[in-house]
C-alpha cells in the first residue's frame, strides 16, 4: 500500500478506528517539521517547511540551495494577483516538490502596523484588502500546485520583541476590519488548507487558546475547513488549545502534547475523546488533501532535491522587477544610456551594493541557488548596452550590524569554499570534556552555522564542534577583525593565536532565534600573500553571563557564527567613495539594511538607516549631481536627504534575482511598475503606532485603532516622506472618464463596477496600477478612514498613445463595517465616494464619483 493510497480512505471510519493514543499522536508533530504517522490504518506522515518567500526544506544547517522570492512587501508592491498566483503554482508548488514538502508555512499576512516590527518584511502590505488579494492569489497558485498553504500569524502578531507573551489589545473593529481581513480575504478566495496561530494573545488570551478566534470567526462564521497548527513552540497547555480548536501542535520536539499528559487530561475531564478525535479528523483531513494534492511527494523517497539552480530565473527575475519601485526621478536621470547621455564613467558605491543580501532573517532565511549582487547585476546591465563604460566601487560606509560571513574568504586545505568541521561526543553528558576521536567529519560551506536539530543524533547532549579552515590571502598587508558569536560557547585561534574568546563569559543577545551571545570581535595583522590558518572550537553550552549565570544546554537552538572585514578607517572609506563620484559622470549608491537589521526574534529600534549611510548618500550626491539612490529595506526606512538627490529607486528585498531586476530597471530593459505596499513615513514620530507599539507589562495597546499605514496619514493631514501606493514609471498616464455603475443589491451582497480609461501619455510602453479608494457617507454615526483601498489592476505593456479601459469591481466588502454591537458587517445607506488614482495621495487621485445605498445591508460569514 502506498502512503498516497490514504487520498481515498474513507475518514470517518479511521476516525472510528483510531485508539485514543493514536488520536494523541496525531494532534502533535513528530520531530521538526512532520506530522504523526498511523501505519496500522494507513495514515502517512506529512512534512511542511518554511517560509513565505521561498522553500528552505529540512535543514538550518548545510541547507539544501532553494530559490528565494522577493520579500512580501517587495511581491505586494507589484500589485499583480495574476503573477503571484503564477509564482505559487510554477515555482513555489514545484520547488516544495523538490523540497518533499507537502505544506509550506506560508504566507505571512500580518498587517503592517509599524515598520519597526523585525518580521515587517514577511507581511504583504499596511492595507488589508492588498495584503489579503496577494495572499488568496499566493494560497490559490501554491494549492493549484498540490501543496497545501499554511497562512500565518492568525492573528495580531505585528512584532516580535516579547513575542510569546504580550496581548495585542484592540477593538472588535480593529480586529475584524484590519487584522482578521487579509485572512479573511484568503479564505473567501482561496480556501488555505491550513491556518497558523499567532504566538501572542488576543484580548487577553492566547490565540492557539483563542475559542473565539478560532472557533467563532474562523470556523462558525467564515465556514473554514482548514487544519488550525500552532506556531513553533506557540502553544502554552493541554486543555485550553484542545478545547478552543487548536488541531495541531508543533513542532513535535519539548512538546506538551505527550500521551501521558494528555491522557491524564482526559481522565481528569479537561478534555473529552470526542474533542481529541475531533482535532486528529482536521489533522487526517490535512494529510487527505496533501495525499490528493501531490501523491509523488508521499510516495516518494523523502530525499530532498536541489534541482537545477537556475531554474525559475525567468519567472524570478520578472516578480522582482515588477517589484522594484521608482520613487523620484528628477530630469529624467533614468534609465540609464551611457551612449545617449555621454556617460563614460560610472561609480557603484554603498555597503549593500556587493553584499549578499537577498531576504530578512528567521524562517524566511535560506541558502539561495544562487545570488547576483546589485553591483554585478548593474556591471552586467550596463555592459550590455555599452560595453566601453567603466564602472568604479567603493564601499563608502559600512551597513552591517554583525560582521560579514566569511564563506568566500575561508577555504578547505584543498580549495573548496568553507571549512572542515568535526563532531565530538562529551566523556558524558555532563561533562565538558570532548573525546578527541570525532564522531563524524564534513566539509561545511557556511561560517554561520545554525544547528538547530542538524546536528548527529549519534552524540551526546553535550558535544563539542571543531572548525578548520586557512583564510585566503590578502594582496596587501593589512588588519582584520573577526566577530565571532555563538549560542553556547566558542573560542576563534588564528595560526594557533587566541583571538576571540567567547567561551569563558558572555554577553546575552539576540542572534539563533535570542538565543545567542552578543558578537565578539579581535584584530590581527595580515601579512600580503600568506594564508591563515583558522580554528573555532565550539560547544552546545552556553557560558554564563552577568545578567544570567544559566549555563543552559542548546539542544534545539545551537549554533556558531564567524564573520570577519578588513579593518579601514571610516573617514577613509568615506572619502574613497566621494572622491570616484568627483571622478564619475553618475554615481548609483546602493545602501539600506539586511537580515540582521530586519528578522524574526526582534524588533528595529530605528528607521534610521544603519551608520554613515544617510551621511555617505548626502556626500556624493554632493559630489556628483546625476546621483542615483538605490535603497533595500523590508519595510519603512527614513531617508532624510530626499530632496537632495534626484533619483531613488526602492529595491525591498529581491532574492536570488537582486541584481539582474536592479540593473534591468536601472538601464530601461523594464519600465518599473511596483508601487509602495506601505507608507514612508519622515521620522519615526509620525508612524501611527508611535508611543504605543512596545509591549508593556505585557500588553500591547492598539491605541491607533482602524488608523493603519495611509488611513492615519489622511487621517491626520500628515505628510509622509512617500505615499502608499506610490510609484513612478519612466513615460506618463492620463486617467479620465470615470463612471460608476447603478449599485445591485442580490443574495446579500452588493456590486458595483467602476470603469476608468488610461492613456499612454509618454514615449515608452509601460505598466500602470490603477488604485481605487472608497470614502464612506459623511451621515455614519460612527468614524471612519477617510480612504480605503478596495479594488486596483494593473494595465500591461500600455504602448505611446494607446488607452485601455479599466473595469474595478465593488462588492459588500467595498462598503462593510463591523458593528460591534450585533457582531455583524453592516453597510450603511447614504453616499459613498470612489477615487481612482495613481496612489493614495490626494494629488495623485484625479478622479471620483459617486453612488448611493438605498437600504441599510447586514451580513455575516465571508
Amino acid at each position: 500500500m502506498r502512503p498516497s493510497d490514504f487520498a481515498e480512505a474513507d475518514l470517518s471510519e479511521v476516525v472510528e478506528q483510531l485508539t485514543t493514543d493514536e488520536a494523541i499522536l496525531l494532534t502533535a508533530g513528530v520531530g521538526f517539521w512532520h506530522t504523526h504517522a498511523v501505519p496500522r490504518l494507513g495514515i502517512p506522515a506529512i512534512k511542511v517547511s518554511d517560509g513565505p518567500n521561498g522553500i528552505r526544506g529540512n535543514h538550518f544547517f548545510m541547507s539544501t540551495p532553494a530559490k528565494c522570492l522577493p520579500s512580501a512587501t517587495g511581491m505586494a508592491a507589484t500589485f499583480d494577483t495574476e503573477l503571484m498566483e503564477r509564482v505559487g503554482l510554477e515555482l513555489l508548488a514545484e520547488e516544495a516538490k523538490l523540497k518533499a514538502a507537502s505544506v509550506l508555512l506560508g504566507p505571512t499576512c500580518n498587517t503592517q502596523r509599524n515598520p519597526l516590527g523585525g518580521r515587517s518584511f514577511e507581511s504583504f502590505s499596511e492595507d488589508p484588502h492588498l495584503a489579503g488579494m496577494m495572499a488568496a492569489a499566493y494560497c490559490k497558485g501554491l494549492q493549484a500546485g498540490g501543496i497545501g498553504a499554511c497562512i500565518k500569524h492568525f492573528l495580531g502578531n505585528d512584532k516580535e520583541n516579547d513575542r510569546f507573551g504580550y496581548d495585542s489589545i484592540m477593538s472588535e473593529r480593529a480586529l475584524r476590519e484590519i487584522y482578521a481581513m487579509p485572512f479573511m480575504l484568503a479564505e473567501k478566495y482561496a480556501k488555505p488548507w491550513c491556518f497558523m496561530t499567532a504566538y501572542n494573545r488576543v484580548n487577553g488570551t492566547h490565540v492557539s487558546e483563542n475559542k473565539h478566534i478560532l472557533q467563532d470567526v474562523l470556523r462558525k462564521e467564515w465556514g473554514s475547513n482548514a487544519a488550525t497548527m500552532s506556531d513553533w513552540f506557540g502553544i502554552y497547555s493541554i486543555d485550553h488549545s484542545i478545547n478552543a480548536g487548536l488541531d495541531l501542535e508543533m513542532p513535535g520536539t519539548n512538546k506538551w502534547r505527550t500521551l501521558d499528559l494528555m491522557n491524564r487530561s482526559i481522565q481528569s475531564r479537561k478534555i473529552t475523546k470526542r474533542t481529541l478525535k475531533e482535532r486528529a479528523r482536521k489533522v487526517l483531513e490535512l494529510v487527505q488533501k496533501c495525499c490528493k494534492g501531490a501523491p509523488e511527494i508521499l510516495d516518494g523517497d523523502g530525499i530532498e532535491q536541489i534541482g537545477d539552480l537556475q531554474a525559475g530565473r525567468e519567472i524570478m527575475t520578472q516578480l522582482a522587477s515588477q517589484a522594484v519601485v521608482l520613487l523620484k526621478n528628477e530630469g529624467d536621470i533614468l534609465p540609464l544610456k551611457p551612449k545617449e547621455q555621454g556617460l563614460k564613467k560610472i561609480a557603484i558605491v554603498g555597503g549593500n551594493a556587493k553584499a549578499v543580501v537577498l531576504s530578512g532573517g528567521g524562517s524566511a532565511a535560506l541558502k539561495p541557488s544562487f545570488f547576483v549582487t546589485p553591483y554585478d547585476g548593474i556591471v552586467s546591465a550596463l555592459g550590455k548596452i555599452d560595453p566601453d563604460v567603466q564602472v568604479t566601487y567603493s564601499e563608502g560606509a559600512r551597513a552591517y550590524m554583525q560582521m560579514p560571513t566569511l564563506e568566500n574568504e575561508i577555504v578547505t586545505d584543498d580549495g573548496r569554499p568553507g571549512w572542515i568541521g568535526s563532531f565530538h561526543s562529551h566523556e558524558d553528558d555532563n561533562s565538558m570534556r570532548p573525546v578527541d576521536k570525532p564522531l563524524k567529519t564534513m566539509h561545511i560551506d557556511e561560517t554561520r552555522i545554525f544547528l538547530s536539530t542538524d546536528y548527529p543524533k549519534e552524540l551526546t547532549k553535550r558535544f563539542t564542534l571543531r572548525l578548520r579552515g586557512q583564510l585566503k590571502p590578502r594582496d596587501h598587508d593589512c588588519e582584520y577583525e573577526f566577530g565571532l558569536l555563538s549560542a553556547g560557547r566558542a573560542k576563534l585561534w588564528v595560526d594557533g593565536q587566541l583571538v576571540i574568546d567567547n567561551w569563558t563569559k558572555q554577553k546575552r543577545g539576540d542572534a539563533f532565534f535570542n538565543s545567542g551571545s552578543q558578537e565578539e570581535y579581535g584584530i590581527i595583522p595580515l601579512k600580503a600573500g600568506v594564508s591563515y590558518s583558522i580554528f573555532v572550537e565550539f560547544c552546545n553550552v552556553r557560558a554564563p553571563a552577568d545578567s544570567d549565570p544559566d549555563e543552559a544546554l542548546m539542544d534545539s537552538n545551537g549554533g556558531v557564527r564567524l564573520g570577519g572585514a578588513e579593518v579601514q578607517h571610516p573617514d577613509d572609506l568615506m572619502a574613497s567613495a566621494v572622491k570616484l563620484a568627483e571622478e564619475a559622470d553618475a554615481a548609483i549608491v546602493v545602501v539600506g539594511l539586511n537580515a540582521d537589521w530586519e528578522t524574526e526574534g526582534y524588533d528595529r529600534t530605528t528607521l534610521d538607516l544603519p551608520g554613515r549611510t544617510d551621511e555617505l548618500v548626502r556626500k556624493v550626491a554632493a559630489a556628483n549631481k546625476r546621483t542615483i539612490v538605490v535603497t533595500q529595506s523590508g519595510s519603512s526606512i527614513t531617508m532624510p536627504w530626499a530632496q537632495d538627490v534626484p533619483v531613488i529607486v526602492h529595491a525591498w528585498y529581491l532574492g536570488n534575482a537582486t541584481g539582474d531586476a536592479i540593473g534591468e530597471v536601472i538601464t530601461g530593459k523594464v519600465n518599473p511598475s511596483g508601487r509602495l505596499s506601505l507608507s514612508f513615513p519622515k521620522r519615526l514620530e509620525d508612524v501611527p503606532s508611535h508611543g504605543h507599539f512596545h509591549s508593556e507589562h505585557g500588553q500591547v495597546r492598539y491605541a491607533e485603532d482602524l488608523f493603519v499605514g495611509y488611513k492615519w496619514f489622511h487621517h491626520r493631514k500628515i505628510e509622509p516622506q512617500w505615499h502608499f501606493g506610490h510609484g513612478l514609471s519612466y513615460t506618463t498616464f492620463e486617467y479620465s472618464h470615470l463612471t460608476l455603475s447603478e449599485p445591485k443589491v442580490s443574495d446579500g451582497d452588493l456590486n458595483v463596477t467602476a470603469s476608468v480609461k488610461i492613456t499612454n501619455t509618454g514615449s515608452v510602453t509601460g505598466t500602470e496600477v490603477a488604485q481605487l479608494y472608497v470614502s464612506y457617507p459623511t451621515t455614519s454615526e460612527l468614524t471612519h478612514p477617510p480612504l480605503m483601498l478596495k479594488a486596483f489592476a494593473k494595465v500591461k505593456d500600455l504602448a505611446p498613445g494607446n488607452s485601455e479601459v479599466v473595469k474595478l469591481s465593488l462588492d459588500k466588502y467595498a462598503v462593510s463595517y463591523w458593528e460591534d454591537r450585533i457582531s455583524r458587517w453592516v453597510i450603511d445607506d447614504g453616499v459613498y465616494i470612489v477615487r481612482v488614482g495613481r496612489s493614495s495621495a490626494p494629488e495623485a487621485l484625479s478622479l471620483s464619483a459617486e453612488f448611493k445605498v438605498e437600504k441599510r445591508l447586514e451580513w455575516n460569514g465571508v
